[in-house]
């Protein structure tokens, strides 16, 4: 007969600074055999390495969403009703694997995976259970009591998502072929670090992920991971974690993590922006150094307010600052600003129609703290009623071009833009609420300047408004003796 094992999960990354609540309306369930079709993402990676080894797959089912603010409660709720209910039913298990993020958040739940594998713990105390996370997963005690073996993502950019889904499986399968019983370990390391800092093709997580790899070389090693935290939610736990699973030894995945740990906390200073990072005033002038240069397109990065790390995507203080600036308002073809999260301004554009003129306030709907809506007149330049289930937007105002959108999406694709009729590669500046370029609109730039610019995904975080936060924490505290400690 063969093994049986339960495949589900959730997936979000949640900006606590963020005042958007995830709504059922920005989250996509895949449930059932739906799941069984082959995608770029963990949970396939799973399903389809269990079926080509033999095993009979329960899917149950897969909710993920845009990065975004936490979770509606009782949404959140449902879902893991849904799941529970399903693994109730499945009968005798063998074992279950999940595709979770790792720092996913909901209203007055907090993390929702500790919740969540507590939970399935209760119906299955003794199954093993594995789960692989992206790397920016927050560790907590409780996730790592709950779990028999968690597997983090290698690459930021994450291009190998399905990947670690192989590993998680076959984290199981060697378990259940071997019977030998995983053992994790995991140590705490007092740091946050953004993404824009650890990108994987460049050096220290470079080298880093190349330990990774040498010590899963060992025998009766599972996985090695480092879980970077998520520097934008103000959790009472949020820090980098090396991660271990083994075979029964307890003590060599202690061992090991231990040594990951010390190895990363000893490179601590060399983190830094892999490409040019730049205060607001200064990535102005520099750009208009590149113009005079020749040197374009350049492509700025608006990070502070980076939907794909969980921002609101529709603070202005950037856009307020080009609008003021005598060159970059009046280039040809003009500056192309991608883009605003509006359904208001979306709405009465659409409404109006392409080539007519609305007076409206754009930006700050959501994110009220961090700037102010843009009184403008706006020309309606291109309509998209059909973008990844957003309406889209091309708007004309006072010299730049905006695309505004009316669903919370990621502003990292160019197809977005030439969606609206504009080919970017002839543009001289792009702008893009974005951090590090995903390789999509990496290969237009010419330059590209990462602005430090300010939202709920800030870049330097001494200036968010943290109140949980462990302390001390480097960057935000510096001379101090790190604790490494197992957790």
């Amino acid at each position: 007969m063969k093994a049986r094992i339960f495949v589900g999960g959730l997936h979000h990354e949640s900006d606590t600074f963020n005042p958007i609540i995830t709504t059922k309306e920005a989250i996509h369930v895949i449930r059932g055999q739906a799941m069984m079709a082959k995608r770029e993402n963990s949970s396939s990676g799973i399903i389809h390495t269990l079926i080509a080894a033999g095993y009979e797959v329960i899917p149950s089912l897969l909710a993920s969403a845009v990065p975004n603010g936490v979770w509606d409660r009782a949404y959140y709720e449902q879902l893991k009703g849904e799941l529970l209910t399903q693994l109730k039913e499945a009968g005798p298990l063998d074992a279950i694997c999940l595709s979770l993020h790792g720092s996913m958040r909901v209203q007055s739940i907090g993390e929702a995976e500790q919740d969540l594998l507590e939970a399935i713990r209760l119906q299955h105390p003794t199954t093993p259970l594995f789960a692989s996370l992206d790397m920016h997963a927050t560790l907590t005690r409780r996730m790592r009591k709950a779990a028999d073996g968690f597997v983090g993502y290698k690459c930021a950019p994450h291009t190998d998502t399905y990947e670690t889904g192989i590993h998680t499986a076959l984290m199981a399968i060697r378990t259940l072929e071997s019977g030998k019983r995983p053992t994790m370990a995991a140590v705490r390391i007092p740091m946050l670090i953004a993404g824009e800092q650890s990108e994987t093709s460049v050096e220290p997580m470079r080298s880093l992920i190349r330990e990774l790899r040498k010590r899963e070389q060992e025998d009766g090693v599972l996985a090695c991971s480092y879980l970077l935290g998520f520097p934008w939610a103000d959790g009472t736990e949020n820090a980098v974690h090396a991660v271990v699973v083994t075979q029964n030894d307890q003590e060599q995945a202690d061992r090991l993590a231990g040594e990951l740990a010390s190895l990363f906390w000893n490179k601590r200073a060399q983190f830094g922006f892999y490409t040019e990072a730049l205060l607001p005033e200064k990535a102005v002038e520099a750009t208009k150094q590149s113009l005079r240069d020749g040197t374009f397109p350049v492509v700025i990065s608006d990070s502070g307010d980076n939907p794909t790390a969980g921002s609101s995507a529709d603070v202005t203080t950037f856009l307020a600052s080009l609008l003021a600036d005598p060159v970059l308002s009046h280039l040809d073809p003009p500056l192309l600003y991608q883009g605003f999260y509006d359904p208001e301004v979306v709405s009465a554009a659409i409404e109006a129609g392409v080539g007519n003129e609305i007076r409206c306030e754009l930006g700050a709907k959501f994110d009220k703290r961090t700037s102010k809506s843009l009184k403008v007149n706006a020309r309606v330049l291109r309509v998209n009623q059909d973008w990844q289930e957003a309406n889209l937007v091309l708007l004309s105002l006072d010299g730049i071009e905006v695309v505004v959108f009316d669903r919370h999406v990621g502003c990292y694709d160019p197809e977005m833009m030439r969606s609206l009729g504009v080919e970017p590669t002839r543009r001289k500046v792009i702008v893009v609420k974005l951090g590090y370029l995903e390789n999509e609109i990496r290969s237009i730039s010419k330059r590209s300047i990462l602005a430090l610019t300010t939202g709920s995904s800030d870049e330097l975080f001494m200036r968010l408004p943290y109140r949980n936060l462990p302390r001390p924490l480097y960057p935000l505290d510096v001379a101090f003796e790190a604790e490494l400690s197992l957790i």
